[in-house]
């Protein structure tokens, strides 16, 4: 495991400097390459000894052996002569080897996802949809796929999900939310201007707003009211939002899954009606 995947791995763990050191690690890996722990200390304006305690709490012995591990983490992603397709999926990886690549991406998304979650924000969250009069899905590219199907699901529970595609619509229905009303926002990065916009504008008409978010700081974090944390690699080397999307619906499914659990019979009335008259499609 490369020391920049280790360090997202376990970036919950640490305290909020740690977590600072690693984002601005992971956001500059080259002049981290470069620098003493006093250097980023000064960057970052953290102590030196956090720093040195991260280090170690990763498994190195100190911070010239993890400047080690980076340095050789950086120069074999820069001295790779075969193209990546997709994170470490090479051009030339045989079919089962590619495989087998995705299968533990997708794996290691819902495991760190799941191993991250915080069962009061989950407990609290259903609390909020299954009192909330709508409910509002916010996600575009990747994420809007994931929102659709969260909508779908909470329609068979008798909530009234809204999702839309179109960014200005999105922004259209988030300014007649209410604070009976509840905005789910979709966004690994949590730094797209049009879901930020989306919930800034919820949050002024005193909706309660939910993230599904990366755990790394960003302005969808700070607007939320409650954030669950969706953990994938998602390297520049990238063709497609796989891990993320796949983090985005571990969530969303457990959601489904608790809601189900909360609701009781109410929940399995409404499914049951509903495959009945999907059924009826057949039977002609």
């Amino acid at each position: 495991m490369s020391v920049f995947h280790k360090m997202m791995k376990q970036r919950e763990s640490f305290s909020i400097s740690g977590r600072k050191i690693i984002d601005w690690i992971n956001d500059n890996p080259e002049l981290a390459c470069h620098s003493t722990s006093q250097e980023i200390a000064d960057f970052i304006e953290v102590s030196q000894s956090s720093i040195v305690k991260l280090t170690q709490k990763l498994g190195y012995k100190g911070y010239s052996q993890f400047k080690l591990a980076i340095n050789e983490d950086f120069i074999r992603r820069k001295s790779t002569q075969v193209t990546p397709l997709h994170h470490d999926i090479l051009s030339d990886d045989p079919l089962t080897v590619i495989a087998q690549k995705l299968v533990q991406t997708k794996i290691d998304a819902m495991v760190n996802t799941t191993n991250a979650l915080s069962m009061t924000t989950c407990d609290q969250a259903i609390r909020w949809i299954d009192a909330a009069q709508r409910v509002q899905i916010v996600g575009i590219g990747g994420s809007a796929l994931t929102a659709k199907d969260l909508s779908y699901k909470l329609l068979k529970l008798g909530i009234t999900a809204l999702t839309e595609s179109d960014t200005h619509v999105q922004v259209a229905v988030a300014r007649i939310l209410t604070p009976q009303d509840i905005q789910i926002v979709i966004s690994f990065s949590g730094d797209k201007k049009e879901v930020l916009l989306a919930a800034e504008t919820a949050k002024q008409q005193g909706a309660k707003v939910i993230a599904l978010t990366s755990p790394k700081s960003s302005k969808l974090r700070k607007i939320a009211d409650l954030c669950f944390d969706t953990i994938a690699d998602e390297s520049e080397n990238r063709s497609s939002s796989i891990a993320s999307r796949t983090a985005q619906n571990v969530i969303t499914d457990l959601l489904f899954i608790h809601l189900i659990q909360y609701k009781e019979d109410i929940a399995r009335v409404l499914i049951d009606e509903i495959r009945s008259d999907v059924e009826r499609f057949s039977s002609k």
